[in-house]
């Protein structure tokens, strides 16, 4: 199975830029994107079910903003929105689906680029989705991850480390947490594969960043433990441009 996470900047934009043509010839088998940035009224679905998929939309109370969904073939037989909280769940960041005995979820975690107060929402956030997702492993304990970080977790993971240090995105307390996460049992699938390299999955729309390659990899497929032996690949498709990120994808057998 070939799961693809996608943050667009915008569906209805990333449409009118060839998503649909990408995804038919592409042909994910699940497909996870963020920043979806419309009500589910204002999304056309009709376009996926067209190609043979199901769709389940989270959006954000504030229109043009946030907002997840899951575009998928395989039909799940359960799937929540959100994590239960009000105070998160107004901004559209989750959405989870259950095939089987795994458990897919697709997360936008906040930015903290536009000040302190958003910055510490982020922080709060981190803490509480954690816990909100070993609370869930404990009834459901094959989990797939993915989405947004908003982090990039090592030096190798941005292009210009130093520079960023005091950055939303790469703070300390940032690529801590993402160490914290990882300790609690859950695997970085790119990392597997990809040891070395630096490659990247978002790029600023300023100073031709995508152009020189100036990148951060802020997207992720995480996997429960018990479920490395099932990755058969994971990798970022960096040539593929509806958004300021392009997708990335994990083939697992499940």
């Amino acid at each position: 199975m070939k799961i693809y996470s996608y943050n667009l900047n915008g569906i209805r934009a990333a449409m009118k830029k060839g998503l649909i043509d990408w995804v038919k010839n592409e042909n994910p088998d699940i497909l996870c994107v963020q920043e979806t940035k419309a009500q589910e009224d204002q999304i056309d679905s009709k376009s996926f079910e067209e190609l043979g998929y199901s769709t389940y939309w989270h959006s954000a109370k504030k229109k043009g903003y946030s907002g997840v969904g899951i575009i998928t073939k395989p039909q799940p037989e359960n799937v929540v929105k959100g994590v239960g909280n009000p105070f998160y769940d107004d901004e559209g960041r989750v959405v989870r689906a259950d095939y089987g005995e795994v458990t897919l979820i697709n997360v936008y975690h906040p930015s903290g680029t536009s000040g302190q107060e958003r910055q510490d929402f982020k922080m709060q956030w981190l803490e509480f989705f954690l816990n909100w997702v070993e609370e869930l492993r404990k009834e459901r304990p094959y989990l797939i991850i993915t989405g947004d970080l908003n982090i990039a977790h090592k030096e190798i993971d941005i292009h210009d480390p130093i520079g960023n240090a005091k950055n939303s995105g790469f703070l300390p307390e940032e690529r801590a947490w993402v160490d914290k996460f990882l300790s609690h049992g859950y695997v970085d699938t790119f990392r597997l594969f990809h040891t070395e390299r630096q490659r990247y999955s978002w790029w600023t729309y300023r100073f031709k960043a995508r152009e020189k390659n100036k990148g951060w990899r802020i997207d992720y497929f995480f996997v429960t433990e018990n479920l490395v032996e099932k990755v058969r690949d994971a990798d970022i498709l960096e040539n593929v441009v509806h958004s300021d990120h392009c997708p990335i994808m994990l083939d697992i057998d499940i």
